[in-house]
């Protein structure tokens, strides 16, 4: 359906990415425009979205599961959403290698369907809003990859 793919470098090393990138938890943090989160596991979250798109009102719930871990290189996403009148199932993978003193990511996220009032909106409105949200998201992921550790 629709299809994004990029490239990203981060300075951490692939297992201290790898632990941060297939924990549901973390990535719950990073989700652009979060209300609420209501479960959270290790492998999976629940969570509330209210999107800043004119074409979905209200509020989603989003589910996001990681599935297909293989330490340090690889995991895969299956992130699914549901609100008042659309839906959208969608898949995402990262792949991480070694470069340098660091990671660098190859990712995936594709559009598996749109449902409901979704189906209606055009691919380049649904293509324009999907990437804002993926690169909002990957910002997200350095800052807080890259925010000093908070000590008790």
């Amino acid at each position: 359906m629709v299809r994004f793919e990029g490239e990203k470098d981060f300075p951490q090393t692939p297992a201290e990415l790898w632990a941060n990138l297939t924990d549901a938890r973390f990535l719950a943090r990073c989700i652009p425009d979060v209300e609420s989160v209501r479960e959270q596991e290790a492998d999976h979250a629940a969570l509330v979205l209210r999107p800043g798109f004119a074409f979905v009102r209200g509020t989603l719930d989003v589910t996001l599961r990681v599935v297909d871990a293989v330490a340090p290189s690889a995991a895969r996403y299956v992130i699914a959403s549901k609100g008042i009148g659309s839906s959208a199932d969608v898949e995402a993978t990262v792949a991480l290698a070694p470069e340098g003193a660091g990671t660098h990511v190859r990712w995936t996220a594709e559009v598996k369907t749109l449902g409901g009032l979704l189906k209606m909106v055009p691919a380049g409105l649904i293509r324009g809003a999907a990437q804002k949200v993926v690169n909002d998201a990957w910002a997200a992921v350095e800052a807080k990859l890259n925010a000093p550790a908070t000590g008790s």
